[in-house]
């Protein structure tokens, strides 16, 4: 039960990165800085978009771990990836 609880924490601590990258995006392109290929691919503030879509998968992920599903949604198409099927 202990280890559950672990993983539901963290899964929640990875979700509300992923938020703040989403809400702060501003904030997080003064440190990290403009990306050249975000800016060819979606136009201008292709960078803004791009961290914007980074914090959703994080969220994403973020869930994920905290619903312990991880080994089941990507362990599954990992070992498929590499033949360990």
């Amino acid at each position: 039960m202990g280890a559950f609880i672990i993983k539901f924490l963290i899964g929640l601590l990875i979700a509300g990165i992923g938020v703040l990258m989403t809400w702060k995006t501003t904030w997080i392109m003064s440190i990290l800085g403009p990306i050249g290929f975000a800016e060819r691919i979606f136009g201008g503030g292709g960078t803004r978009f791009f961290y914007k879509l980074v914090g959703v998968a994080v969220v994403f992920v973020g869930f994920i771990v905290a619903t312990d599903l991880f080994d089941r949604i990507f362990g599954g198409f990992i070992l498929g990836l590499f033949g360990f099927s």
